[in-house]
C-alpha cells in the first residue's frame, strides 16, 4: 500500500438530499457527518480520513492508504443514491509523498476544530479554556482568539518532533454546529445532536522535524474530529505561498 491523494467531485444537490433523508445535515449546513456516513457506505473500514470537503467548486480531498484501483472495486459496490452523492464515477487518486526531510520547509493549509478536554471530560474550546490566563484588558478578540490556537495547532504539530511553525495566520474562524451521535433512542439507533464550537483555517509554513513522525501527523491529521472533515494537513511547495 502507498500514500495516496484522492479527490471526489460530489454532487451538491444529492449531497444535500442524502443528508436531510438521513437526518445527519447540521443546523449550519455543515456536511461533515454526512460525508462521514457516505465514506463509510462506500468504503466500508478503508475510508479516507482525514478529509477536507472544499465545496462545489473544488470538491473533497482525503488521504488513504488503498491504491486506486482497490478504491474502485470498493466504489463499485455502493448504491446508486451513495455514488451519485460523492460523485464517484469521478474517483481519481495519485500517490502523495511519504517520505521527508529533516529542515524541509513546506507551506500548509488546514482546518481545525480547536477543543481541548475538560477536566469533566467534556470538549472545551481552547480558547474558553484559557480565558483565565487572558488579562482582561486584552478582551475577546479575534487576535487573542487567533494567538491561542495557534498556539494549539503548534503544539499539536511539535508531537514527537514532527513538525514547528515557522509562521501561520488564522485565515478564517467562525463557530459551527456539528452533529455527533451519543446515546441510544427507544428504537435502539444513536441520537445525534449538535455541538457548538470553533471552526478555524489556518495558513503557513512549517518546518519538517522528525520525518517518520511527520509523515504520521499528515496521515493522522491534526486535532479532533479527523472522520468529520477537519485536521486534513493540505501542503504545496514553500515558494508557492
Amino acid at each position: 500500500m502507498t500514500f495516496q491523494l484522492m479527490r471526489l467531485q460530489p454532487d451538491s444537490v444529492a449531497l444535500a438530499a442524502w443528508a436531510t433523508r438521513h437526518g445527519v445535515l447540521s443546523p449550519d449546513g455543515d456536511y461533515g457527518y454526512a460525508l462521514h456516513g457516505l465514506l463509510s457506505a462506500a468504503f466500508g473500514e478503508q475510508a479516507p480520513r482525514p478529509f477536507r470537503y472544499m465545496g462545489n467548486k473544488q470538491g473533497l480531498l482525503a488521504y488513504t492508504l488503498e491504491n486506486l484501483e482497490t478504491l474502485r472495486q470498493h466504489a463499485s459496490l455502493a448504491t446508486p443514491d451513495v455514488a451519485r452523492a460523492l460523485g464517484l464515477d469521478a474517483l481519481d487518486a495519485r500517490p502523495f509523498p511519504s517520505v521527508w526531510k529533516e529542515g524541509q520547509t513546506l507551506g500548509f493549509e488546514v482546518r481545525v476544530r480547536p477543543v481541548v478536554r475538560a477536566k469533566d471530560g467534556r470538549e472545551r474550546d481552547a480558547f474558553l479554556h484559557a480565558a483565565d490566563a487572558i488579562p482582561a484588558a486584552e478582551g475577546d478578540g479575534i487576535a487573542q482568539r487567533a494567538l491561542i490556537y495557534g498556539g494549539w495547532l503548534a503544539k499539536h504539530f511539535a508531537v514527537d518532533g514532527a513538525a514547528k511553525i515557522i509562521q501561520a495566520q488564522m485565515e478564517e474562524f467562525r463557530l459551527t454546529r456539528v452533529l455527533r451521535k451519543a446515546g441510544t433512542g427507544e428504537n435502539g439507533k444513536r441520537k445525534s445532536h449538535a455541538v457548538t464550537g470553533p471552526d478555524a483555517v489556518f495558513k503557513g509554513q512549517l518546518q519538517v522535524g522528525n520525518p517518520d513522525a511527520f509523515a504520521r501527523l499528515l496521515a493522522r491529521g491534526v486535532g479532533r474530529h479527523r472522520a468529520f472533515g477537519f485536521g486534513m494537513l493540505l501542503l504545496k511547495p514553500a515558494s508557492s505561498c
